[in-house]
């Protein structure tokens, strides 16, 4: 099979542009011992809650919405991406681009979904009113099932492409208020730039791309 074409719509380009940042940053020497922080039950709810979520943004995306994934990223890696770009106004400016230029590189997102089970971590760690240490967010790894369908000048029969990926969902407890963070061409070191108590040897979702059957 021919290889795929690379996916350069611009939507994809903003959720991706802060990673460089993210990983030139001094990494926190602060540390907790995995035993000291008390981890919760993980409620089906509270993972069904992430996975509804992930699909809700997904529909915004499809149907044109860009601004839905900048108002739904997470603070802290929407902190990164704006001062990566020159500010909040210039990222917004990029964001009013995006139909026009997947219009004119022939792209269409027909769908994005959900697909298969999340990885589920707690991160976070505070004091709770007991002196105890208890993470205080979940954050769920949630994979998904990404259609685009391409129109190549000179080919009559458009080329549909699966793009497996994942979305990093993060709530705190006490409010189930889910941002994202996209998961193409994210590394384990950009997540733990951030949440500094995921596992060293987190296991991050696949990333594929692979023409439709």
């Amino acid at each position: 099979m021919k290889a795929l074409p690379k996916l350069t719509c611009l939507v994809t380009v903003l959720l991706m542009h802060g990673m460089g940042l993210a990983e030139q940053e001094t990494p926190s020497t602060e540390t907790f011992g995995e035993a000291e922080v008390i981890a919760d039950p993980i409620p089906q709810d509270i993972v069904q809650s992430a996975i509804s979520a992930v699909a809700a943004l997904g529909n915004e995306v499809v149907l044109g919405r860009y601004q839905t994934a900048l108002d739904r990223m997470n603070p802290l890696w929407k902190e990164r991406m704006a001062q990566r770009m020159g500010g909040m106004q210039a990222l917004e400016q990029q964001l009013a681009k995006v139909p026009e230029e997947m219009v004119r590189q022939g792209i269409s997102m027909l769908s994005s979904k959900p697909e298969g089970a999340p990885l589920v971590h707690q991160v976070g760690p505070t004091k709770n009113k007991a002196g105890e240490l208890v993470y205080s967010k979940w954050l769920m790894l949630v994979p998904t099932m990404t259609k685009f369908r391409l129109i190549r000048e000179g080919t009559p029969k458009p080329l549909v492409i699966d793009s497996i990926g994942y979305q990093v969902a993060i709530s705190n407890k006490d409010k189930l208020d889910w941002t994202f963070i996209d998961g193409a061409g994210l590394k384990a070191s950009d997540l733990r730039g951030i949440f500094i108590t995921l596992p060293i040897n987190i296991k991050l979702p696949p990333v594929s791309k692979r023409e439709a059957r």
